[in-house]
């Protein structure tokens, strides 16, 4: 089963954790460098991406996975 990938503030950086994981699955100096290890993650698990800001809210969310397209409705 694959798991979203957050990257979130991590003290003076920054860090990826799996949805429901309680440790970090990497820690980064940068959010970039913190965002392309999450993409490289969810495009090997088809899962999504979900970006916080420095601020805790949800900034950004890119999806790796199975999106119907066209979208229904």
């Amino acid at each position: 089963m694959s798991k979203n990938q957050w990257v979130v503030k991590n003290g003076d950086g920054w860090g990826v954790r799996g949805e429901g994981n309680s440790r970090l699955t990497s820690k980064h100096d940068t959010q970039h460098e913190a965002i392309e290890r999450a993409r490289d993650i969810a495009r090997n698990q088809s899962s999504e991406v979900i970006i916080q800001g420095e601020d805790g809210k949800i900034r950004e969310r890119n999806s790796f996975g199975n999106d119907p397209f066209p979208p229904p409705g």
